[in-house]
């Protein structure tokens, strides 16, 4: 892989996160039925930066959750390796709720697919939305995300790489092909 251009830097990426905070609150009149859920691993982070933006502006922090989507992979047969499942952070009853699922990069949508299978195993939500870091184009499933950090046309042999400070220390996405 080679190194191409850095796409948003630390900045950029917290205007984002708080734009898309300000939409989850405007299309939901408010936020007293939401759940995030960030999907593991990076989704998780943002999930939880996204809770506190819409802390500052509500006065009222959503609850967030985690979730492994690993079992509910539709490419667990091509892996040779067996799946390391980490344990669901999902401590709240999702019946009746919306659930803004929460992750760094929409590609093909398989992620997405995986995860909704996942949230509906564990009970009915009023309906779910997907916040999105990072859309990069190529869908194979007819999925699209509610709230978009950033839209990024790419070719299918680039790689988009999220950095976050939580897990690497760093703020930053790159591209690279």
């Amino acid at each position: 892989m080679k190194f191409k251009a850095e796409i948003m830097e630390d900045k950029a990426i917290n205007r984002a996160l708080i734009r898309i905070s300000h939409e989850i609150i405007e299309k939901n009149k408010g936020v007293e039925n939401i759940v995030l859920i960030g999907i593991m691993t990076k989704g998780v982070p943002l999930a939880k930066r996204i809770a506190k933006y819409i802390a500052k502006i509500e006065n009222k922090e959503p609850p967030v959750c985690s979730l492994d989507i690993t079992l509910y992979r539709d490419d667990l047969t091509t892996n040779l390796e067996q799946p390391i499942v980490k344990k669901n952070g999902i401590d709240i009853d999702v019946k009746g709720k919306t659930i803004i699922l929460v992750d760094d990069v929409i590609y093909t949508g398989r992620t997405v697919r995986a995860a909704m299978d996942a949230i509906i195993d564990i009970g009915r939500p009023e309906s779910i939305q997907l916040a999105e870091l990072i859309d990069r184009g190529h869908r194979e499933l007819p999925i699209r995300a509610d709230y978009v950090g950033k839209n990024v046309p790419t070719s299918k042999s680039e790689i988009i790489e999220v950095m976050l400070e939580e897990i690497d220390k760093i703020n930053r996405v790159l591209i690279y092909e």
